[in-house]
C-alpha cells in the first residue's frame, strides 16, 4: 500500500520497502520535486557547501594511494529550472588522475539537500579517455534524488538518483549520533547511510557524515576505507 505523507516541509510518497525494514521506517523513494522548493545555501549541517570549501581524503590501496580533493568553486548549474551548486570532485592514484567530476546539488525549503546529477571526465595514462557515468535530472527519463535529509532516522531509505537501468543508487540511514575517526579528528554527532544500488546489489558502501565538518568524514567499502585527512572552509 502506498500512502502520502508530509514530512520535513515536503511531500513524500511512502512506497513499500526494499526487503525488511525497521518499525516505524520511512521509505522515501520517490519524493516529489516542485522547482519552487528550491533556490536555499546549501546548510544542512551534515552537507554544507560553502563557496570555497575543501576536502582531502586518502586510502590505501595496492595499486598505490588513492587521493580524493573535493571543493566548492563557487560555480552553479541550471538543472530542471534551479540554480544548483556544483561540487568538483578529483580521484588520484599513485599520483595519476583517474577522474574529474562535476556534482549539483541544491537544498529545498526543509533543509534536505537533492542531487541533480553529474558531469564526469574520466581517465587513462594522463589522457581523457570518456564520460561514463554522465547523467542528469530532467533528461532521459532521469530524476533527481535525496543526497541528505535535513532530519535523518534510522531506517530512512531513500532514492539518491534514478536514471532507468544506469543510475539507481538508494541510501539507507543506519546510525545517528555516532563517533567517528578520522585522521582529521574525532567527531561525535555523525549519521552513517548505507549506499547501495538496485541494478548492482553487490555494490555497497557505507559513509560517514558529521556536524563537526559538515562533510563526509568516512567512507568504507569492505575493509578498503577512504578517509578525511583535511578539511578547510573559507
Amino acid at each position: 500500500m502506498k500512502r502520502a505523507l508530509l514530512t520535513v516541509g515536503i511531500a513524500l510518497v511512502i512506497a513499500p520497502a526494499f526487503g525488511q525494514s525497521p518499525p516505524g521506517s520511512r521509505n522515501l523513494v520517490e519524493p516529489a520535486f516542485s522547482a519552487s522548493d528550491f533556490g536555499h545555501l546549501i546548510t544542512n549541517k551534515y552537507f554544507t557547501l560553502k563557496q570555497g570549501a575543501k576536502f582531502v581524503y586518502e586510502e590505501k590501496t595496492n595499486k598505490g594511494v588513492k587521493r580524493v580533493e573535493i571543493e566548492v568553486p563557487g560555480e552553479t548549474r541550471q538543472v530542471m529550472g534551479i540554480s544548483a551548486t556544483v561540487l568538483r570532485d578529483r580521484e588520484w592514484v599513485d599520483g595519476e588522475l583517474q577522474e574529474d567530476t562535476r556534482d549539483w546539488f541544491a537544498q529545498d525549503k526543509a533543509g534536505n539537500v537533492w542531487y541533480f546529477g553529474e558531469a564526469v571526465d574520466n581517465y587513462e595514462g594522463g589522457k581523457l579517455v570518456n564520460h561514463d557515468g554522465f547523467w542528469e535530472a530532467g533528461l532521459e527519463g532521469a530524476k533527481p534524488g535525496i543526497i541528505m535529509l535535513n532530519d535523518p532516522k534510522v531506517g530512512d531509505t531513500y532514492r539518491q538518483e534514478y536514471l532507468a537501468g544506469k543510475a539507481e543508487d538508494m541510501g539507507t540511514v543506519v546510525a545517528v549520533r555516532n563517533k567517528v575517526t578520522a585522521p582529521h579528528g574525532t567527531f561525535d554527532d555523525c549519521v552513517q547511510i548505507q549506499d547501495w544500488s538496485r541494478i548492482k546489489e553487490s555494490e555497497t558502501e557505507y559513509k560517514c557524515y558529521c556536524s563537526g565538518v559538515g562533510y563526509m568524514v568516512l567512507e568504507e567499502e569492505g575493509p578498503e576505507k577512504l578517509e578525511l585527512v583535511s578539511a578547510s572552509t573559507k
